[in-house]
């Protein structure tokens, strides 16, 4: 068994799962290649928790858990089995690092979750759980639980960050508006800081990193790729998908470390 890879896949709106595009095309031509992956543990903005919590459900429900888009959205179904073995692994891991986890056993999976997978792994045919997002998580304690976690891919669990590379529902516009110009101002410091793999920077970037706070006026979407470059090595190597810009804010550039070749 190899080592998994780890990725910050953006989820965007809703209508991602109806409305491919070249980052959907790009998901599930990889998809096809991680035919040794043991489970997925995935971490979106969409579960938020007091602290820490792991998903220990059997057969997650899929969640719509938002309003007022078209029913086919609705009707969408993502039957991936869950993996109370893989969950009760990692609250024993956490645990040897001081850090309890609690573990739900009806959460299910929330759109932050399903709608990349969908494209990713289409025929639901590999193990998923979730780790909330503590609502106390900062960009330093989302890096620092990356590395706590990183352990996992050498058992075989793909590390997938949810979110939004930029993501600013103030600003919402038709999906096809023309972004504003902090956009590629933010995206870029982003983009160096995480490819240096600077720590530092990243754990201080709302200030320091250009327009950060239009660009996240809260932080929650940005956090899951932090939580997947704490759980990098050094030594993996790096694709970026840039993605497309919708609604002039939501970038859906994505990361994805140690794929091979």
């Amino acid at each position: 068994m190899g080592r998994a890879p780890s990725f910050f896949i953006s989820h965007g709106a809703p209508m991602f799962a109806v409305e491919p595009d070249a980052l959907s095309d790009y998901l599930t031509a990889l998809g096809s290649s991680l035919a040794h992956i043991n489970a997925v543990l995935l971490i979106s903005p969409h579960w938020q928790t007091p602290d820490l919590c792991v998903m220990t459900t059997p057969d997650p429900a899929t969640i719509h858990d938002f309003s007022g888009f078209p029913e086919v959205l609705y009707t969408l179904q993502y039957p991936a089995k869950g993996s109370p073995e893989w969950a009760k692994q990692l609250v024993q891991l956490m645990g040897e690092q001081g850090v309890v986890v609690r573990e739900d056993a009806g959460r299910g999976l929330d759109h932050g979750a399903w709608v990349p997978l969908m494209y990713l792994f289409p025929k639901a045919n590999v193990p998923v759980f979730q780790l909330s997002m503590p609502v106390g998580l900062t960009a330093g304690s989302a890096l620092q639980l990356g590395v706590a976690l990183r352990s996992l891919r050498d058992r075989g669990v793909l590390m997938l960050g949810s979110g939004g590379f930029t993501h600013n529902l103030y600003e919402i516009a038709p999906k096809n508006s023309v972004p504003e110009g902090y956009i590629k101002l933010f995206g870029d410091w982003m983009r160096e800081a995480v490819v240096a793999r600077d720590f530092e920077r990243l754990a201080n970037y709302r200030k320091l990193a250009p327009h950060a706070e239009r660009a996240h006026p809260t932080d929650e979407h940005l956090l899951p790729l932090l939580v997947a470059l704490g759980a990098s090595f050094d030594e993996d190597p790096l694709h970026i998908e840039s993605g497309d810009i919708y609604y002039g804010m939501l970038s859906m550039e994505s990361y994805f470390w140690g794929l091979a070749g």
